[in-house]
């Protein structure tokens, strides 16, 4: 039986994983933490620590897995350069797994994503569209970020010099080389991402939808059990379903 400690019990994923524990008999539910509770004895006690907290504490939160030698799961997205950096410098010392998205319907996506890209090549025009919920902090979400980057790496672009986030005003022709990124937001949508490849004469589109959380929660912890049983290392959901 796999120990978890869910952090960030009080939020919408961590309710959800709160939920959707029982349907795993291999996991036990260990420990809740949220904002303002004690961490360290918590993470002591579990076998693995699952962060659905909040992009600024996850740096630290981390830092105590690896201090306490406890494998994460890591599912909060916004962090800055500097704090993904910090975050998988950890995974030298526990196995990992970092994800924008734990739903085995948007890992799909991410696999398709990049197929789509290397057949259709060039000459079509990439955009990005995301829709979540009016509460949502960060934008783009973490799983347009991380469809933007493997679309830019099947064309061996840097994504940060082709990166376009919406438009406005005169801002001239589209270039070719840029992805087009567009975050909205309203009501109590979960999560909606969309893939455009826009060709002269036609369009391929690639959608995935999410209408329950439960989704994202059970492949969290379908990615605890895994990661149980891992070397120190940083893996993500692909890993988990073994789509690489």
């Amino acid at each position: 039986m796999t120990k978890v400690t869910i952090i960030g019990s009080k939020g919408r994923m961590g309710k959800a994983l709160v939920a959707c524990i029982g349907q795993h008999p291999g996991l036990q539910l260990a420990g809740q933490v949220d904002q303002g509770e004690e961490l360290s004895a918590s993470i002591i006690k579990a076998d693995v620590v699952i962060d659905f907290s909040s992009h600024t504490a996850t740096p630290e939160i981390a830092a105590l897995c690896g201090r306490h030698g406890k494998p994460a799961v890591i599912g909060t997205t916004g962090h800055s350069n500097e704090d993904r950096s910090r975050i998988t410098a950890v995974a030298s010392q526990i196995p990992m797994v970092l994800s924008s998205n734990f739903s085995t319907g948007v890992n799909t996506l991410f696999w398709l994503a990049g197929k789509a890209a290397e057949i259709l090549g060039p000459s079509f025009d990439l955009e990005i569209l995301e829709m979540h919920h009016r509460h949502k902090r960060d934008a783009p979400s973490g799983t347009a970020r991380t469809l933007a980057e493997i679309l830019a790496r099947v064309r061996n672009q840097q994504l940060e010099q082709v990166v376009r986030h919406g438009r406005e005003g005169i801002v001239g022709e589209r270039t070719s080389a840029e992805i087009g990124m567009h975050s909205i937001r309203g009501g109590d949508v979960v999560g909606d991402h969309t893939v455009i490849f826009a060709g002269a004469g036609e369009r391929v589109e690639l959608t995935h939808k999410a209408s329950s959380r439960e989704t994202f929660a059970n492949g969290a912890l379908r990615a605890a059990e895994w990661v149980a049983r891992q070397k120190p290392g940083l893996y993500d959901m692909q890993d988990v379903l073994g789509l690489k």
